[in-house]
């Protein structure tokens, strides 16, 4: 049953995400303006802005969530970007005045669970899990090859059947992919 909810969860996910436009999966982004300490951004030595402030304070201000993407300083202006699933926040910060712009996009359930299919800035846990899911949809799939060959009055039918299907997907990719 472990294997049949995650097979489902994939087959689902495979789906929306082939047909995306089927479902709205984009909510309208919230943009918020405001004043941080020019002090964190405004160094000579671009290496030296103060990171662990300015994510601090956009986590406890705005409760941005997502691991932290990036930071990139270039000239007058310094950009900060979380991502997770179904999630974004970008903020540019203009390192003279520390007035930023902070533009937060939360996607739909949907997209949350397609980026969860994808492994898309989930992290290495999610990751692992998905690796996980692979082997255990694999060793489901090869046990029940594997018991094809104890069917005696099957096994025939069964094999044929078999090498049909890897066939007609050969040929799929052969003739409309390729």
């Amino acid at each position: 049953m472990l294997s049949f909810a995650i097979l489902l969860f994939f087959a689902v996910t495979g789906l929306t995400l082939n047909h995306a436009e089927w479902l709205d999966t984009q909510q309208r982004p919230a943009v918020f303006h405001g004043t941080l300490n020019k002090n964190w951004v405004n160094t000579p030595d671009l290496g030296a802005i103060a990171k662990d402030e300015l994510v601090n304070y956009f986590r406890r201000r705005y409760r941005t969530r997502g691991a932290l993407s990036d930071i990139h300083v270039d000239g007058d202006q310094c950009e900060v970007l979380f991502k997770g699933p179904g999630y974004e926040a970008d903020a540019v910060i203009d390192r003279k005045t520390g007035n930023y712009d902070l533009t937060v996009s939360p996607f739909s359930l949907v997209a949350i669970l397609n980026d969860l299919h994808k492994g898309r800035d989930t992290g290495a846990k999610w990751l692992a899990v998905i690796d996980f899911s692979a082997i255990l949809m694999s060793l489901v799939s090869l046990t029940g090859l594997t018991l094809i060959f104890f069917l005696n009055k099957r096994r025939l039918s069964g094999l044929v059947l078999f090498a049909v299907g890897a066939l007609l997907a050969w040929m799929i990719y052969i003739f409309w992919v390729f």
